[in-house]
């Protein structure tokens, strides 16, 4: 648990908070300094989690904690401090999250649980996420959201397949292709627990 990619994780999720209470009176330079450093320890939990060996499925369950909470509450932030750019973007915006949000509930309607499969593509989102954000709310233009929809619907729709192909749940799963290796390998293994059991003395009906 007090690993210290768990506990930038847990910082990232405590923070929420305190974004939405910022953003709420107005504080723009706290907040974002608030949010800068909860993108920079969302870079590098997960560098540090590889780094020193230290992942865990408590860790990758900790880190889609966190990217919830955070990515759910910025649209808020964004509606208190800049309300004119945030409305001019805001049906792009929907689609995005009703997207985002889509692949999460499949995830847990399928597995009981909020899925962590940290995508190839997942991360470079999040960095082209964390890149457009700053610059929104360092007062730059509001396309920079509308410009991230397309990269937010295709990470949603590879999760959704993801969740579709695997045959039982996992974290950290890079790619849809990886997904649908894990259920060749599954089905090949059961085929081949059938076969052993068909062969076995005694299996053949009298």
């Amino acid at each position: 648990m007090w690993t210290l990619p768990n506990l930038l994780s847990l910082f990232r999720l405590a923070s929420v908070p305190g974004l939405l209470f910022l953003a709420a009176h107005g504080s723009r330079r706290a907040f974002f300094t608030l949010l800068l450093l909860g993108l920079l320890s969302d870079a590098v939990d997960g560098y540090l989690a590889r780094r020193w060996n230290q992942h865990s499925e408590l860790g990758a369950r900790l880190d889609s904690w966190a990217d919830l909470t955070t990515w759910l509450a910025l649209p808020l932030c964004g509606w208190w401090l800049r309300p004119e750019a945030f409305a001019a973007e805001f049906p792009w915006l929907c689609t995005g999250l009703a997207a985002y949000l889509l692949s999460v509930v499949v995830g847990w309607a399928r597995f009981r649980r909020l899925i962590a499969y940290h995508t190839w593509s997942a991360k470079a989102l999040s960095i082209l996420a964390s890149a457009a954000v700053i610059l929104f709310f360092a007062s730059g233009p509001g396309w920079v959201l509308r410009a991230l929809v397309p990269f937010v619907v295709l990470s949603a729709a590879e999760e959704i397949l993801i969740t579709c192909l695997l045959p039982q749940y996992r974290s950290n799963v890079p790619t849809a292709w990886h997904a649908w290796q894990l259920r060749r390998a599954s089905l090949h293994k059961e085929a081949s627990l059938l076969r052993a059991s068909a062969a076995a003395p005694g299996s053949e009906p009298r």
